[in-house]
């Protein structure tokens, strides 16, 4: 691992351990910078917001290229659905607790709202341009993108305990049990 992605990880890190033990909302970018042992300017050159901490991911490209892989007759909502469901079972087990928890924080941490609709905006672009390069046309591409993401977002709500529905708890039921059903609705079953 090359020292930015060790300082990139290190920052991550503190920045999920300071947001899980007082808050987003409580907790500053100097004070991660600080626990990461590194200055805020270093920070601010792996993270560009302090909304990117939580909110930055690999998911979207990854998603993208997923969805184009998929067979050029196949429907668009089964693409996107199947495209997903690819990408996200490439997920390591060791990795699912930490999802969890961030999908918590943001859930809990009123000075993300407009930065959550921002980063599902994106994965939404992402879909969109996936399946229009598959031969959809972008108003279906866009309806099957929202729907995905919007489907998607609720499901991991309510798995995380973040949810405004009935909330999964934990240990109910794992990642993958959550995503294969709604990506299975999504989708139309598999």
């Amino acid at each position: 691992m090359s020292r930015y992605a060790r300082t990139h990880e290190t920052l991550r890190t503190a920045a999920l351990e300071m947001f899980a033990a007082q808050g987003y909302d409580a907790t500053t970018t100097a004070a991660v910078a600080e626990r990461a042992g590194v200055s805020e300017m270093t920070l601010f050159r792996h993270f560009a917001t302090k909304e990117a901490l939580l909110l930055e991911d690999a998911f979207d490209p990854a998603v993208a290229a997923a969805v184009r892989a998929r067979p050029p007759q196949e429907h668009p909502m089964r693409a996107a659905a199947e495209g997903v469901r690819t990408v996200w079972r490439q997920l390591p087990e060791d990795q699912v607790e930490s999802v969890r928890e961030r999908i918590r924080i943001i859930a809990g941490a009123k000075g993300l709202h407009g930065a959550i609709e921002r980063n599902s905006r994106a994965t939404v672009d992402a879909l969109v341009g996936a399946l229009c390069e598959r031969g959809t046309a972008r108003t279906e591409a866009r309806v099957v993108a929202s729907a995905l993401v919007a489907g998607l977002s609720v499901a991991l709500l309510d798995w995380a305990g973040g949810g405004t529905a009935e909330a999964v708890a934990p240990g109910a039921a794992g990642l993958r049990d959550v995503l294969d059903r709604v990506l299975d609705t999504l989708g139309g079953g598999r």
